[in-house]
């Protein structure tokens, strides 16, 4: 504007206002133009930064490539990560038969306060969300799960990279060892580690650094894989009561923090931390840089999962042939994932998975076992059986006597 005036006469120059009228009447439109011009310049700029900032529409086959890819990202977890339960369970007997210590497994006390704690957590997070700044919270956040992501990764990987790591480096053993006492020494960390280790600790730590930087979706998806598998092999439920409970309690849960309040909602959907699966609708238009999402919670994968796990042991226990309980619910749950997505597609709103998940994956073993005369061995099934009190004894004393 300034600009534009120094290129006019000024007023030192004309002799009276009287004497050349034309001239301040020009001079007063060309200002009056060049303000025009600004603000209309302005809503330009508004409505150009508004149009780019629009999400572009999703096509109908944007949308079944996201929904799908999101299942084959639920469905992939379980099934492996219940296998890797089976070896863990197997390994943790040897552990109890050399130590004679109970491994720790969920208890029905601690299935029926999840929902509870689980409900506290979530208002937690959502005041969180609504008194600090969603910035300073998620950058808490995903420094925290930055190195959960790491620690996940290299559990999940440390196989396949060791088995890429060339002869050249050898596998030097390592030992940290931190204990407290003097007598009666308290192992405070006790890990064992290799060269091939360290390998696998810088790769993944790349991958942390990606989403840490980026929070591209892809790295977010491959720390949410590793924490589902990890949960499903890890997390274990003693029995199929325990594992009732759990799940019904949840089904409550998440259906009244979807549909009863825009809690469970607001928390997912500020939440920029890697405890969601996330696929892009509008891939096909917008490539890898898309941001138009579809989202499916971890939860909805791990606690349906070890429930999973836990009919895969079962038919294990039973030595027949075939897997029947694990595959029949396992199918369920595909089947009640996808009628979730059809739903929510249908209905155009958030949906509570496990409104869904948790009737396919008790009624179908359930019933199952009604059918096949399994209902009592069901039951009765323990991952690992209560031992007499004398035999508990006998072996504390034991464990005694060795140290």
């Amino acid at each position: 504007m300034a600009s534009l005036l120094r290129d006019f006469p000024s007023s030192r120059a004309v002799t009276s206002a009287e004497s050349c009228p034309l001239r301040r009447v020009n001079i007063f439109k060309m200002a009056s133009t060049v303000n025009e011009i600004a603000a209309q310049a302005s809503e330009n700029l508004t409505e150009y930064q508004n149009a780019t900032n629009v999400r572009v529409p999703s096509t109908p086959e944007g949308m079944a490539i996201a929904y799908g890819s999101l299942i084959i990202m639920a469905i992939l977890p379980i099934f492996f990560g219940s296998y890797r339960a089976v070896r863990h369970h197997k390994e943790q007997q040897q552990q109890y038969k050399a130590s004679g210590e109970q491994p720790d497994t969920m208890s029905r006390r601690e299935a029926a306060m999840f929902p509870f704690i689980s409900s506290v957590t979530l208002v937690g997070m959502y005041i969180l969300y609504k008194v600090f700044a969603k910035e300073y919270v998620n950058l808490i956040l995903a420094a925290y799960f930055f190195f959960l992501g790491i620690l996940a990764l290299c559990h999940l990987t440390s196989p396949l990279i060791s088995s890429l790591v060339p002869a050249a480096i050898p596998k030097t053993q390592y030992h940290i060892l931190f204990t407290r006492g003097k007598d009666d020494k308290e192992h405070i960390i006790n890990y064992k580690f290799n060269l091939h280790d360290i390998v696998c600790l810088i790769c993944c730590s790349l991958v942390g650094a990606w989403y840490l930087l980026k929070k591209h979706w892809i790295a977010n998806n491959l720390f949410g894989i590793a924490f589902a598998i990890n949960g499903v092999e890890l997390l274990h439920l003693n029995n199929v009561v325990t594992g009732c409970i759990l799940l019904c309690g949840l089904l409550f849960y998440d259906a009244f923090w979807v549909f009863g309040t825009d809690v469970m909602v607001t928390v997912a959907k500020s939440f920029e931390v890697p405890i969601k699966l996330v696929f892009p609708q509008d891939l096909l238009e917008k490539g890898l840089s898309a941001g138009n999402f579809a989202m499916l919670g971890l939860g909805d994968i791990v606690l349906p999962g070890i429930f999973i796990a836990l009919l895969l042991r079962f038919d294990n226990s039973l030595s027949r042939k075939t897997n029947v309980y694990f595959y029949s619910t396992f199918f369920a749950y595909f089947m009640g994932l996808l009628a979730t997505m059809m739903i929510m597609h249908l209905f155009n709103h958030a949906q509570p998975a496990l409104l869904y998940l948790v009737p396919a994956c008790l009624g179908t073993p359930l019933l199952l076992a009604l059918v096949k005369g399994d209902l009592k061995a069901l039951f009765s099934y323990e991952d690992h059986p209560s031992q007499p009190a004398q035999q508990s004894e006998q072996t504390q004393i034991d464990a005694k006597k060795d140290k």
